[in-house]
């Protein structure tokens, strides 16, 4: 593929291509609220629908596990019948299933409500990054369009907790899914008039059976890291986690014979493609992962709100967007390799920060060690972002998208399993050795199980046996966070190491494309002519 010059005005994008950013941002903002609302709505929601347990854990779980098995079939397939369409068409189906979900009547429609809103929003996420590689051809633009679309889901996970608690202090629970309405409609009506449509006219259709493959190794993966996380090494945990890899190996086996394969595993000759998908997953892993610890600890060990708690992640969130801001105009300075790799030295101090905070009185030294994690993982994301979408000829750039997207969905899963293994570990024997022995034997298994268990049993309890075990248990808790931050510190370290010495080459102010070509890399063939906006309609 030959590189143009990236100054070229030609290249350029206008005032109609930014407001096209605009309109990409909308969806984007959505599913990271999305992500976190049902979080704080679930006791008013049992309280309403009264759930059993098995069906609360599928009405939170089943969002997640459907956008992790749909992304690479959504992605690809936005390639090949437009990405503008897909995500219209997705629009529509979240608009719909954000209404079933806001007025469920039972726990199985709730449950069905949210896998449709995972389904679509498989459609959405891989969508609006694919068609931001379309609307700004200039590396400089592009990269900083990724930097505002990082930030702009940033921005939605950080102000989830604060908008989804003050809508549970006015309104029902289904409120929290109402949000999306509006949007999606708003979405619906300017997206064919903004955003130009994409797709390889010379694609082959899509292989049914690959779709299927990827979808039974993908969700019995997802599902099976998961379980290891709530139950330990059982039987369901690891015979999913068998079942899912070894579908996973027959997918892959098949995508190298087909002439156009779902997901095109030249991809990953690329070596800054596979350099920056790895920290991505990874380096979002363990932050996703110590997020969830990290608003427990606010709310169970400091005793704070859910709306409070979500004020109190706002630094975090408020260093990540100036961050994300300025790393485009930075990147133009600084190889990737060198920015990426020390901004996530930065984050190792955060996590060392963390792995010192206390039971008592740790609630400043914990904001800034998230702020520090927050402010170093922001260039990873951007530029890690840019080059896994840049590297890829543009005739695949959903597809790059949706690896991207499933990346990051596979590495917080693993950070939740893995860190909370950690948590967990420490939790249990910290507050079984300090329990009383005269405590009962449901109460000693609650105490044991999680912080809420053993706050729920503290308030039970009379006089100062009840303040006494709470006390132990937020230690206990304490104690495994530092210990699951300490571990996050060593690995993201690592991950530093490595992408200052995978991503070196990469010079300054290039584009992901033009280090391909400079590694010798096929760029696999031209890319196809984007259709104009509103052609074919």
């Amino acid at each position: 593929m030959t590189a143009e010059a990236p100054t070229s005005t030609e290249l350029r994008a206008g005032p109609r291509e930014w407001l096209g950013l605009v309109v990409l941002t909308l969806p984007t903002i959505l599913l990271a609220l999305d992500s976190t609302v049902l979080n704080l709505a679930v006791p008013h929601m049992s309280a309403d629908l009264k759930p059993t347990s098995t069906q609360l854990l599928w009405s939170v779980d089943i969002y997640g596990f459907m956008i992790a098995g749909f992304l690479v079939t959504m992605g690809t397939l936005g390639d090949r019948i437009g990405r503008r369409k897909l995500l219209m068409i997705g629009a529509l189906g979240f608009g719909i299933a954000s209404v079933l979900a806001a007025r469920a009547t039972s726990p199985d429609m709730l449950i069905a409500a949210r896998a449709l809103l995972g389904i679509s929003g498989a459609t959405l996420m891989p969508s609006t990054l694919a068609l931001i590689s379309n609307l700004f051809k200039d590396a400089r633009q592009r990269g900083t369009a990724i930097g505002i679309w990082v930030t702009c889901f940033s921005v939605g996970i950080a102000v989830g907790p604060v908008l989804g608690g003050a809508l549970l202090e006015w309104f029902w629970w289904g409120s929290v899914f109402l949000l999306a309405v509006p949007v999606m409609v708003l979405l619906l009506i300017v997206a064919p008039i903004l955003l130009p449509e994409y797709k390889d006219a010379d694609a082959a259709r899509i292989d049914l059976a690959s779709v299927l493959l990827s979808l039974v190794s993908v969700l019995p993966t997802i599902y099976g890291i998961k379980r290891l996380a709530e139950h330990g090494a059982d039987v369901m945990a690891i015979g999913t986690l068998v079942l899912g890899l070894f579908f996973g190996l027959v997918f892959v086996l098949r995508q190298r014979k087909l002439a156009s394969p779902l997901l095109d595993l030249k991809l990953f000759s690329h070596r800054a493609f596979s350099t920056a998908l790895l920290v991505l997953t990874l380096g979002l892993g363990l932050m996703g992962g110590l997020y969830l610890f990290i608003t427990q600890y606010l709310q169970l060990v400091e005793g704070l709100s859910p709306m409070k708690a979500g004020l109190w992640l706002l630094p975090a969130a408020a260093a990540l967007i100036v961050a994300s801001s300025l790393t485009p105009a930075v990147a133009q300075r600084v190889r990737p390799g060198y920015l990426v790799g020390g901004s996530l030295f930065l984050s190792v101090l955060g996590y060392v920060l963390i792995s010192q905070v206390g039971s008592t009185g740790g609630l400043p030294l914990l904001v800034i060690g998230f702020v520090l994690i927050y402010t170093g993982i922001s260039p990873m994301m951007v530029l890690g972002t840019d080059l896994v979408v840049g590297t890829a000829p543009p005739e695949r750039a959903g597809s790059a998208a949706a690896m991207s997207e499933t990346g990051m969905e596979f590495g917080i899963a693993l950070g939740i399993a893995g860190l909370g293994s950690v948590v967990t570990a420490v939790y249990r024997q910290d507050v079984g050795a300090a329990l009383s022995p005269e405590l009962p034997a449901a109460s000693t298994d609650a105490a044991t199980d999680t912080l809420a268990g053993a706050d729920a049993v503290a308030a039970e309890l009379s006089g100062p046996a009840g303040a006494e075990l709470l006390e132990q248990a937020r230690e206990a808790f304490t104690n495994g966070l530092n210990l699951a931050s300490g571990i996050a510190a060593v690995v993201v370290a690592a991950l530093a190491v490595g992408a200052v010495v995978l991503l070196r080459n990469i010079p300054a102010g290039a584009a992901p494309e033009e280090d391909a070509e400079s590694a010798g890399t096929d760029a696999a063939g031209p890319a196809p002519e984007p259709v104009a906006a509103g052609e074919g309609r």
